[in-house]
């Protein structure tokens, strides 16, 4: 289904403009996704084909996607880059949507889970870790430029259509690891214990998710940030306050209390 069509009594989701980011051209960090032992893990299910031609037709369209969008790349054009033909793409993907999909499996394997913070930070415990996590979120969508854009299309430019299976998909392969995340912050006493992890795992992942969405995208800022004059300052303000209000929410009484 096209991200412009809605289903009877489904409102369209509205699409965001994709541009590439020059300066992260010219400094040549766009470059082709390195496959890693995550990604790897998440294709090698059943109904994957673990061939190099397959491979070559998902880094093609996962650069076709980040630089265009959903809407705008093209089947065909990523077939010609690949030298097959349209219809060898949907032979293995089914459609758009299959190979988007199979893109976005492959771009959210890419990027760090939770716990890959290095390791004097994942010592120091769970709220250093998200902090950790937010200040460089700029830093960290430059150097994974083409797989956190890939990520951001599939939240905010995708249809319904896609957004059933991309959502399966995060609940159940939990490529971020948020749910072993939490139940670290559990065992060490910083997490409640009176809700259930994946609770609170799924709403770590909703609020966590826009707020770096925020930080990272002016398009995406709801005016926290980005509000002209942009002072670093704010920046640095809102990520103290948003730890604050979540620390509120998800850790023990006697932990807030301290």
């Amino acid at each position: 289904m096209s991200p412009r069509m809605s289903r009877p009594g489904c409102p369209a989701v509205p699409s965001i403009p994709v541009r590439w980011n020059r300066r992260v051209v010219d400094a040549g960090l766009v470059r082709s996704p390195k496959r890693g032992y995550r990604s790897q893990v998440m294709a090698s299910g059943p109904d994957t084909q673990p061939k190099a031609g397959r491979d070559r037709i998902v880094d093609v369209a996962m650069r076709h996607f980040a630089e265009h969008g959903y809407r705008g790349a093209h089947v065909e054009d990523i077939a010609a880059e690949v030298g097959v033909a349209k219809g060898t793409v949907f032979l293995r993907f089914g459609n758009k949507e299959g190979l988007f999909l199979a893109v976005y499996r492959e771009a959210v394997g890419q990027l760090p889970a939770w716990l890959d913070a290095p390791p004097e930070i994942v010592d120091a415990g769970f709220w250093t870790v998200i902090g950790y996590w937010l200040r460089r979120t700029e830093e960290f969508l430059t150097e994974q430029w083409v797989a956190n854009r890939v990520a951001m299309i599939g939240r905010y430019d995708t249809g319904l259509g896609l957004r059933r299976p991309i959502d399966r998909l995060m609940r159940s392969e939990d490529p971020y690891g948020t749910l072993e995340f939490v139940e670290f912050g559990v065992r060490r006493g910083e997490i409640r214990d009176d809700v259930d992890v994946e609770m609170i795992a799924s709403m770590l992942d909703w609020v966590a998710e826009r707020f770096q969405d925020a930080l990272g995208s002016e398009e995406l800022d709801p005016g926290l940030v980005h509000r002209k004059p942009y002072l670093p300052e704010r920046r640095d303000a809102r990520i103290g306050e948003f730890l604050e209000l979540l620390r509120t929410g998800i850790s023990p009484a006697r932990a807030i209390d301290e």
